[in-house]
Parts: C-alpha cells; sequence; structure tokens
C-alpha cells in the first residue's frame, strides 16, 4: 500500500521516478481504509531532500499511511523555499488537539550546540510533552535521539571529539526483538554526527532495550518494552550520495574533514559511492510501522490516551 501525500508536494514526482506507489490525496479519498497517520518533525535544513527519504522508507509497507509534515522553527529558512513550507507545513498549534498513530522526528546538524542554546529547544520539549498523550509510537533519529534522551531521562548531552561520519557495521543484541525482524546479524548503517551513545549509558541509566550496537558498544537502535518510543543514532534514510554531499561541502568550506569511513570506493572521494544499508533501513521502518504502530494503535484515534510513564 502507498503513502498518502498531497498532490503537488515535489516527493510524488521524485518518488513515482523510482517505481515508488504513492497516493495523493485526491485519489485517497475515494478509499475506504483507514490509513495510518504519521507526523514528521523535519527538523533538518534541506526539508524537500528528507521528505524525499523518509517518505521513501515510510512507502515500502503493506499500511497505507497518511502523512503530516511539522515544522516547529518558523525562522527564515536558507534551504527551503517559504512557499513549500506555507503550502505542505503545519505548525504545532493546528494539530495540537489531534492524535497521531506514529511520530517521527528526525536529526538536525546541533551536534555541537547546547540544548538550551537551541532556538527552538522549547517547542521540542513542548513536542515530546504532547506526544505522550497524543501518539501511539514515537521515532527518534540521530540528533532528536539525544534530545529525547535528555528530555525523557534527564541524560547530559555526550559530545564526541571527533565527528562520527561514515558507514558502520552493527550487530544485534536482543535475539527476535519485532524492531529487527528479517535483520541479518550484522548490516551496515551511516552515520553523521557529533553524539555519542555510549551502550552502557543507555542501559545503565535507562529502561530501554538496545536491540542494535558496534563493535566500538555505541548503541544503533534500541526502544521501550511498550513500543511508545524508539531510537535509532544513524541515518538509515540517507541516499547513496548524502554523505558525500556533506563531505565536499565541508572541504569547500575549509574545515578539512575526515572522508566518511567504509564509504566511497577504496576510500577514494573521486569515486561514486553505493547505497550498502537500503534493505536494513527498509525493514526498520516497516517493522516499525507495522509492530509499533499499527499493532497497538487504536481504530479510532479518538479513543487514544497513551501515557508513557
Amino acid at each position: 500500500m502507498p503513502i498518502r501525500v498531497p498532490d503537488e508536494l515535489p516527493a510524488v514526482n521524485f518518488l513515482r521516478q523510482e517505481n515508488v506507489f504513492v497516493m495523493t490525496s485526491s485519489r485517497a479519498s475515494n478509499q475506504e481504509i483507514r490509513p495510518l497517520k504519521v507526523l514528521i518533525l523535519n527538523l533538518m535544513p534541506k526539508k524537500i531532500e528528507t521528505e524525499n527519504q523518509f517518505l521513501r522508507l515510510l512507502s515500502n509497507s503493506p499500511l497505507q499511511v497518511d502523512i503530516q509534515l511539522l515544522r516547529i522553527d518558523n525562522r527564515e529558512s536558507r534551504n527551503t523555499p517559504q512557499e513549500h513550507l506555507n503550502n505542505f507545513y503545519c505548525n504545532f498549534e493546528d494539530i495540537q488537539h489531534q492524535n497521531f498513530d506514529g511520530l517521527i522526528v528526525t536529526g538536525a546538524p546541533l551536534g555541537l550546540v547546547e540544548f538550551n542554546d537551541v532556538a527552538y529547544w522549547p517547542q521540542i520539549r513542548c513536542v515530546l510533552d504532547w506526544a505522550r498523550e497524543h501518539v501511539t509510537s514515537t521515532l527518534f533519529v540521530c540528533w532528536a535521539v539525544q534530545a529525547a534522551l535528555n528530555i525523557l531521562y534527564d541524560i547530559p548531552k555526550q559530545t564526541r571529539k571527533d565527528k562520527l561520519t561514515g558507514v558502520y557495521e552493527h550487530f544485534l543484541t536482543y535475539p527476535h526483538a519485532l524492531l529487527t525482524r528479517g535483520f541479518d546479524d550484522r548490516f551496515l548503517a551511516p552515520h553523521s554526527r557529533y553524539a555519542d551513545f555510549p551502550a552502557a549509558l543507555i542501559r545503565d541509566y535507562t529502561d530501554l532495550d538496545i536491540l542494535a550496537e558496534s563493535e566500538d558498544r555505541d548503541a544503533y537502535l534500541f526502544a521501550s518494552k511498550d513500543k511508545r518510543i524508539a531510537f535509532v543514532t544513524g541515518h538509515p534514510e540517507y541516499d547513496a550520495g548524502t554523505l558525500a554531499s556533506e563531505y565536499f561541502r565541508d572541504v569547500k568550506a575549509g574545515i578539512d574533514p575526515q572522508v566518511p569511513y567504509n564509504y566511497f570506493p577504496n576510500n577514494d572521494p573521486t569515486q561514486r559511492p553505493r547505497a550498502t544499508w537500503r534493505s536494513h533501513g527498509n525493514l526498520l521502518f516497516t517493522n516499525w510501522l507495522n509492530y509499533y504502530v499499527y499493532q497497538i494503535t487504536p481504530f479510532d484515534l479518538r479513543h487514544m490516551n497513551p501515557t508513557l510513564d
């Protein structure tokens, strides 16, 4: 089944070129199936690119998904046309009295910024507090994981000395977990972050189950036992060329960045990189939609009253 998006959203044509089944709102209105309502809080600067990446993953499911895009930063964007934001994004005030089956909070380039210095930190806290009673399951990605751990578990910001960038191998740590169903025992995933997520810290200071981690004991995927919250510290949504774009951007800026680990063929930035993480990325989002959202959400969202303990 398809994702359901506004007819004019740029992602419609972009994904159809990849033979991804996308259903526009006008067509979906003629069907009787109750779609899952998923809210995406897009914190990335290049919002259209990020929309395309997440919608691609959400489309690979037998479930019909009704997408709503959310923004909480009203400052003028340097990377996304204002018309696009006005046409396709809602403000929190527009949806605060609604319920949603799922919420995805994306990453943000804020790894070296203290939480209280983030311009929209109060809004982040507000959305996470609201989600306790209005969202069945929330998925946090990269920087959003760090923010959520601070807000929900009072874990201080953990920052790496050097940026973690590249494609890293991970292994499963929790046999038969629903969120990793179908995963290989070892799989690759891209990372691009200063945030640090030591597995020992997660185990010692939270009640979360770590489902996958790296050889360096860095937590990659973890979740609550009640499936209400899930965390992925990498970027399974990234395109094949996203890390390359970030690397060459930093080279141009004179930052002298490290070459992303295990990414360019022969570690040569002049060669075209290949995506080696698509299968696990698709499985991750399909499993989240099925086991963490669809299987536990009420058919009538007006009857929702979940709380996070």
